[in-house]
């Protein structure tokens, strides 16, 4: 598949995801929708970046970070669900954290 297409796929699965934090974090009456969109996002967030890898790179571990990122923003909403964290900080540590797994996409540091 067109790599651009890939990308731009990629790109609006994780304006999806943040949209839906935002509703999830904010409150309000469609959190079930919300929580739905969060789901669907992070798989499709997923899947297309493998697709967009072909195959984990060798001596490389900036992938394995992105996946640890994956995984802190998917537990955010439940975090903030249990009070371990407070709303407004849930959704900047998941900002931060995603503005850092683009960095790790663009530059491959390590």
């Amino acid at each position: 598949m067109n790599p651009f297409i890939l990308h731009t796929l990629h790109v609006a699965s994780a304006l999806a995801l943040f949209g839906s934090l935002g509703a999830i974090f904010l409150g309000g009456t469609g959190k079930k929708g919300a929580s739905a969109l969060h789901g669907i996002s992070l798989v499709l967030i997923l899947l297309i970046g493998f697709a967009i890898l072909k195959k984990p790179p060798e001596g490389q571990y900036w992938w394995l970070v992105k996946l640890g990122i994956w995984l802190f923003i998917g537990a955010a909403p439940a975090l903030v669900k249990r009070n371990i964290l407070p709303a407004w900080m849930g959704f900047a540590f998941s900002l931060a954290a995603a503005g850092y797994a683009a960095w790790l996409g663009y530059t491959k540091p390590f």
